[in-house]
Order: C-alpha cells, then sequence, then structure tokens
C-alpha cells in the first residue's frame, strides 16, 4: 500500500502544471499554440462537414443545386431580360463563375460568425485557443466549393472554354476570400457574444455585400476613375480575379487585386487584436 501511494503521488507531482492567465496589454496570436491544437481544429471543421449533411435529402447535392439554380435565375432576369453585359462571354457561365467565390466567402462568413455562440457549451468546459473555433468553421464551405467547381468543368466543356495559364493563380484568390471572411466574421463572432441580434445583421449584411460586388455584373461598367475606390470591397478582387484566370476576361484584377489584398488583411489584423481581447469575457457572457 506505502509503495503504491508513493508511486501515485510520484506521477501526480510529474504532471506538467499550465497557468492560464488574461492577455494584458497588446495581444499576441501565440502561434506555437495554435499549431499545438491543430487536430482539434481539423475535428471541428469535420464534425461541422458531417453536421451539414446528416439527415439530408440529397446530401452533398445542396453544393451544386444553390449556386446552379441561382445561376439560371440571373440568368433570366439579368443576363436576358435586363441585359447586362458579361464582358463577351455567355452569361450563363459568366455569373456561375462569379457566385462559386462569392458562396464560399458568404458560408464561411456566416459560419465563423454564429461560432462562438455555437459552441457555447464547449467554450465553458475546456480551455483550448478560442481562436480554433471560428478558423475550423470558416474551412467546411471549401468541400462545397470543391463540388459546386467540378460543376464548372462542365460548363466550360459546354461552352468550348479553354482555362488560360492564369488558373494558376486561382489558390491567391480563394485565399483572400477566405481572409476577408475570417476577417469581417471574427468581429462579428466577438460582438454575437454579448449581442445576439447579430445574427440578424449577417444575413442582411451579406445580401447587401453580394449587390456591392461583380457578381451579377462585370466591374468593367464602372469608370475607370472610380475602380480603385470599388477595389476596397476585398471581393471585388477575388471575383474579377477567378474570371480573368478561367474565363480569359480582359478586365484583369491589376492593382484591384492589391488594394482588395491591403483590406482584407487589415481588417484581419484589427479583427484578431479584438477577438483576443475580449475572448476573455466569452465563457461569462455565452
Amino acid at each position: 500500500m506505502g509503495i503504491r501511494r508513493t508511486v501515485e503521488r510520484y506521477q501526480v507531482s510529474e504532471l506538467p502544471v499550465v497557468a492560464i492567465e488574461p492577455s494584458h496589454g497588446w495581444v499576441h496570436l501565440n502561434l506555437r499554440e495554435l499549431w499545438a491544437y491543430r487536430d482539434l481544429l481539423l475535428f471541428l471543421a469535420w464534425r461541422d462537414i458531417s453536421v451539414r449533411y446528416k439527415q439530408t435529402l440529397v446530401g452533398s447535392a445542396w453544393a451544386v443545386i444553390q449556386p446552379f439554380f441561382s445561376m439560371i435565375v440571373f440568368s433570366l432576369f439579368f443576363g436576358r431580360l435586363a441585359g447586362i453585359p458579361s464582358d463577351g462571354v455567355p452569361y450563363p457561365i459568366f455569373s456561375y463563375v462569379g457566385l462559386l467565390p462569392w458562396q464560399l466567402f458568404a458560408a464561411s462568413l456566416s459560419g465563423v460568425a454564429e461560432s462562438v455562440v455555437g459552441n457555447a457549451r464547449l467554450l465553458t468546459k475546456v480551455y483550448f485557443p478560442r481562436l480554433i473555433v471560428p478558423m475550423a468553421s470558416a474551412l467546411p464551405p471549401l468541400l462545397d466549393f470543391g463540388i459546386a467547381f467540378g460543376v464548372l468543368f462542365v460548363m466550360m466543356l459546354y461552352y468550348r472554354i479553354i482555362p488560360t495559364l492564369n488558373v494558376v493563380w486561382l489558390p491567391v484568390f480563394l485565399l483572400l476570400a477566405l481572409v476577408t471572411a475570417l476577417g469581417v466574421g471574427l468581429s462579428l463572432a466577438a460582438l454575437n457574444v454579448k449581442y445576439r441580434d447579430i445574427r440578424y445583421v449577417v444575413p442582411f449584411l451579406v445580401q447587401l455585400w453580394m449587390f456591392a460586388s461583380p457578381v451579377v455584373y462585370p466591374g468593367s461598367l464602372l469608370p475607370s476613375s472610380w475602380r480603385a475606390v470599388y477595389g476596397l470591397n476585398p471581393m471585388v478582387g477575388v471575383i474579377e480575379g477567378f474570371r480573368w484566370a478561367l474565363l480569359g476576361t480582359q478586365t484583369a484584377p491589376g492593382a484591384i487585386v492589391l488594394v482588395s489584398a491591403v483590406v482584407a488583411l487589415g481588417a484581419l489584423i484589427l479583427a484578431l487584436v479584438y477577438f483576443r481581447r475580449v475572448e476573455e469575457t466569452f465563457a461569462d457572457v455565452v
């Protein structure tokens, strides 16, 4: 009995002790800690994917149904009835290419904004870097994007459109869309903990943002003097970049991408600072 107690006492004394303290002054991201919890990030992302398609009628087909039928509606009303130009490419594929990055952004933004409140029980039971939750919520829409992107290749074959060599830039535009969604979503997620009506603001914000982005119309409709101001919307560079890389449109994003990237990174940095400053109150308020 005495030997057993000695062994147990020795084992307990060897356990590492971690002191969890709130941040003071300028906060830092602590990337080493985020990397240590990378398995949790992937687990939460996979959990969200499983829940999304669990007990659904058509499963992953929703990833195609939404952009495809939106493309049909836009082609009928904006392409045929309103006669909006499409930079020399058929309007159906013009709008579909614009919808792909937009729906990725919109889904990631909505998921990040609801992530903290949606994981309230997890936040109050165990410690882990709180940034893991919104970061994990930004990843599941990538699966829907990949499925819908496969349909795009079928449409390009139908319209006999061959992607240009600029297609190698697609990962850059994809990353810019996720950075924008995470930057805006982090601020909304932190605000949503204290003000629960933020959840009603997000759909309204996404709807307005879509019409402020060149999803159903080309950016070339704007005068050249307004192009730089228009580029303050990061999704302008993303959507025009997608069309330029895949369809070879003449409206190359150019300097707009640089403006959009600077705005997106600035919004992300400010959101990270604000999120880390208020995350210590999440467990008490959520």
